[in-house]
């Protein structure tokens, strides 16, 4: 289990600010950027059927993308299309049912379903009985988990959603649910093009607990136009008042190029580098005084959620959705630019709506790019995915496992992690690479040393956020 962390053992302003460069947050590896067209519909039936083949079944998670929102909000750089006209949700239903039904008859009846996530987007652009029809499509197409373990999850707009909704999703079997809050200060709010009472927040938290949310995540942002340690202190207050079972607390990045919302922002109303990391050291300190146990990344949770239990047990793990408690299964992502991870491959589908639309019209699976690991990748993805979590690794296991010498295979990246080394972000010896207390705070930095495609010629690097 890795170390508690506490902000007087984080890294100094300057090393912070030194480490605070590009990088990918590891969702998966190789990194999306890495698919490509190669990989199509008849390479992702390949890996289904050998994935089908294991032999112990491994468990499904699945993930729908709802990619509607009702209004803007200038930080975003989702994929997602801004409309209040409702009535785009049943055309898109009707092919998400027809892409679950060309998924799942592919995959052994024997496979169950131990995680499903609805995001976006807004997810509850949607209506619950909509919500309602896509659950009830994937459960007559694959067979669903009744372990108590099984999280049915969706993310949720509190300005766009009532108790009474929340009492509906209860009743088709949501146990899990995602606010979006960013900050409650009115002066960010109005930046950021999302207006948001504390009291509407509230009533949806409260609303949750009453019909039996086994978990409620808020999520935050730090680095956001107009914040200030003083405002973004009132939100954490409050937040922590709220007592969720987990929270997130991600650092905007600002990618104008990338993400044409972004250009309403005003680049100068940006805290700065000191400022930024200032309001990182903020949420960690309260977070930590508040008893929150610190995940990973930006991921913080209560001692007794299943994410910190997870990690305590060294089951946690990493994907596309974040930090999961469900490690040994396969990932389906259905709608509009989402998402799979099946046995040793990744596809994603397209983009943009027309393309989905026309894949899913032609009786086509919707595969845009992907990409078939190789050896290698598999044994980087290992690595890192045991860091993200764990923050170690422990090289005699990936030795027997991998059939290698650990320290010629990866002689490059220990020469890379030396300067962490140095700056007393990692520790190494001769059985197990370890993050510091320090390091915990730049996990994704240590991870880049393992990342093979991140020496690829500056040109064709794509844009990552900054760590911080």
């Amino acid at each position: 289990m890795l170390p508690h962390m506490h902000t007087s053992a984080a890294p100094s302003p300057e090393l912070l600010q030194r480490y605070d460069k590009p990088g990918p947050r590891y969702t998966s590896y190789p990194t999306a950027p890495q698919f490509g067209a190669g990989f199509d519909a008849d390479a992702l039936r390949e890996v289904i059927a050998h994935s089908n083949g294991d032999p112990v079944p491994r468990r499904l998670s699945l993930y729908v993308h709802v990619p509607y929102c009702s209004s803007p909000c200038f930080y975003c750089g989702c994929n997602r299309i801004i409309s209040r006209d409702t009535g785009k949700s049943a055309p898109y239903i009707a092919r998400l049912k027809r892409e679950i039904g060309m998924m799942a008859a592919l995959f052994d009846r024997d496979r169950e379903v131990i995680q499903l996530h609805f995001g976006g987007g807004t997810p509850n652009f949607f209506s619950p009985a909509q919500l309602r029809e896509i659950v009830d499509e994937m459960r007559r197409n694959l067979r669903f988990s009744d372990a108590p373990d099984r999280d049915i999850s969706i993310e949720l707009d509190p300005r766009f959603v009532s108790p009474t909704e929340i009492a509906m999703l209860a009743d088709i079997g949501f146990n899990r649910a995602s606010l979006g809050v960013q900050d409650f200060n009115p002066a960010v709010q109005e930046a950021i093009n999302r207006i948001q009472s504390i009291d509407e927040t509230r009533e949806i938290v409260q609303a949750c607990r009453e019909h039996g949310f086994a978990s409620v995540n808020i999520d935050l942002i730090y680095g956001l136009p107009k914040q200030t340690a003083a405002g973004f202190a009132d939100t954490l207050d409050t937040v922590i008042a709220l007592r969720p079972d987990r929270l997130a607390v991600y650092s905007y990045a600002h990618l104008p190029e990338l993400f044409r919302p972004q250009r309403q922002l005003n680049a100068f109303d940006l805290p700065g580098a000191e400022e930024k990391i200032a309001l990182l050291r903020l949420a960690i300190e309260k977070l930590d005084q508040a008893g929150y146990v610190y995940i990973g990344m930006d991921h913080f949770a209560l001692p007794d959620d299943e994410l910190a239990l997870a990690q305590a047990r060294g089951s946690l793990h990493r994907n596309f959705m974040g930090y999961t408690t469900h490690a040994d299964s396969d990932l389906l992502g259905f709608g509009v630019s989402s998402i799979s991870h099946i046995g040793e491959s990744f596809s994603q589908n397209p983009r943009t709506l027309p393309e989905w639309e026309l894949a899913i019209d032609e009786g086509r699976l919707p595969v845009w790019r992907g990409l078939a690991m190789s050896e290698d990748d598999s044994l980087r993805a290992d690595i890192i995915q045991q860091w993200m979590c764990h923050g170690r690794i422990d090289k005699s296991q990936f030795e027997r496992h991998y059939d290698i010498d650990f320290d010629h295979y990866f002689a490059d990246a220990l020469v890379r992690l030396a300067p962490l080394q140095a700056d007393g972000l990692v520790e190494m010896d001769t059985g197990q690479i370890r993050a510091t207390t320090q390091g915990r705070w730049l996990l994704r930095n240590a991870a880049m040393c393992f990342d093979a495609y991140l020496g690829q010629a500056a040109a064709t690097r794509p844009a990552f956020s900054k760590a911080i």
